[in-house]
């Protein structure tokens, strides 16, 4: 509850700032960020309710840096764990469970992310710090290890083809994308998978698990001086590298705007999106973030949920997303419906886009969002766990120290014109892209083969 009182109260008097700009910034104290080795950024909060350690290490290494071999991102996060210096996947998992700690791996389509959580008694802390060192510095990528997960990598991508939502989420980002790298999935491809050895995740993991394009978030019982001695050993446990190129802007136009895929099921998957949003585009996310949660992201009493579910009976399951990207991430909506309804389940979303985009939301309706908004926020970071999220958000963006008390504020800024202008500039419904897979889907201006 300390967190969340401190957070309320950074929020308040952040609104306070807005007025009184002389103050200094309320949430410093609580949100430290310092540089690390090569630049990295460090974002640091110290949590003493709980005798343990949440530390992050984010790497620019997600499926956008696959180049042609879709798979190899997810791979190499996949393989850091089976073992590493003088330990195999078995040893190396017996010494943390002896430690109390514990490890995961992922990666994302934008960025890799190595979670440890340990406790924060000294011995503990070092010894699950040394076993990190050698996960992100001398991972073994032994070739019996990197085949075995290669192969649960494409057990996993033969289930993703029975499902039609998996499949219509694929064609979405490859419509919308085309050549960009956003369009890659990180799952991986067959022939992306089929390419992939040892020799390749080593390379990926040479070029890209280095200081240069990594970031640390570390949440818990620690001080400042040593929050920054532990990320000083995890950065120089990696080689000093280079950081990961800039991403190309999205394409202006999508690569098709309508995609029919015929597949057999009792129900069709409807998804339809446009890149709309990158990080750091403030004065367009807030207004937007509301918007959506209007449209669909406000679940029973979302206009999709009221128009698809309560009035016309056609679906139990329809909702839509906003994904911030460092490119244009997109505004997705989606649905599951009966198939033999699915034309006008079509109808029915489209009508509610071109309501949003032509009549936008009235003052009751924002209202009630910021309210929902804000008064969830103080959910999102209410343990060490949840703040560590939040922290690796800010650090992959290398966003702003304050940007977690800056929210409410800002989200209670907004208003009807803020979302008008937010719409006009981003919600163009001649970019935004039609998915269906389902049986017998008809009228199709193309069609094509599950990706």
């Amino acid at each position: 509850m300390r967190l969340l009182d401190r957070l309320r109260a950074a929020a308040v008097a952040a609104t306070t700032l807005l007025a009184v700009p002389a103050q200094a910034d309320p949430f410093g104290p609580e949100v430290q960020r310092w540089d690390g080795r090569e630049g990295a950024a460090v974002y640091f909060i110290e949590a003493r309710e709980l005798p343990m350690v949440d530390v992050r290490v984010i790497l620019d290494a997600g499926s956008a840096r696959d180049r042609g071999t879709p798979g190899l991102a997810g791979l190499t996060a996949r393989t850091l764990d089976q073992g590493a210096g003088d330990m195999d996947a078995g040893e190396l998992a017996r010494r943390l469970e002896d430690v109390g700690a514990r490890l995961n791996t992922s990666a994302g389509r934008h960025q890799a992310e190595v979670h440890l959580r340990s406790l924060s008694e000294s011995a503990a802390l070092d010894a699950s710090t040394e076993l990190l060192e050698q996960v992100l510095g001398a991972p073994s990528f032994d070739d019996a290890a990197v085949e075995r997960e290669r192969r649960r990598m494409q057990q996993a991508l033969r289930a993703e083809r029975q499902s039609a939502s998996r499949i219509a989420l694929r064609s979405l980002y490859a419509a919308m994308y085309g050549d960009h790298p956003y369009a890659t999935p990180a799952s991986g491809t067959e022939a992306g998978l089929d390419s992939l050895d040892a020799a390749r995740v080593a390379a990926f993991h040479a070029e890209h698990y280095v200081a240069a394009n990594a970031s640390v978030a570390i949440v818990g019982d620690l001080d400042r001086e040593e929050a920054e001695a532990l990320a000083a050993r995890l950065l120089g446990a990696m080689e000093a590298g280079e950081p990961a190129p800039s991403l190309p802007a999205p394409p202006s136009e999508p690569k098709e705007t309508e995609v029919r895929i015929d597949f057999p099921a009792s129900q069709t998957a409807l998804m339809m999106g446009l890149p709309a949003i990158a990080r750091g585009e403030e004065e367009l996310e807030y207004p937007l973030r509301v918007a959506n949660h209007v449209l669909g992201g406000g679940g029973l009493v979302s206009r999709l949920y009221q128009s698809m579910r309560e009035e016309r009976g056609l679906s139990y399951a329809s909702s839509s997303s906003l994904n911030i990207m460092p490119q244009r991430g997109p505004w997705l909506i989606r649905s599951t419906v009966e198939a033999g309804r699915s034309e006008e389940a079509l109808e029915v979303l489209r009508g509610e886009i071109e309501r949003l985009a032509r009549d936008g939301l009235d003052s009751e309706e924002i209202d009630a969002a910021v309210r929902h908004l804000t008064g969830a926020f103080p959910l999102s970071v209410a343990n060490n766990s949840a703040l560590a999220g939040q922290l690796s958000v800010l650090a992959a963006n290398r966003l702003p120290a304050d940007h977690l008390a800056r929210y409410i504020p800002r989200m209670e800024a907004v208003d009807e014109q803020a979302i008008r202008r937010a719409l006009d500039e981003r919600l163009d419904l001649a970019r935004m892209v039609t998915v269906l897979v389902g049986p017998g889907v008809e009228d199709a201006d193309v069609e094509m083969d599950p990706p």
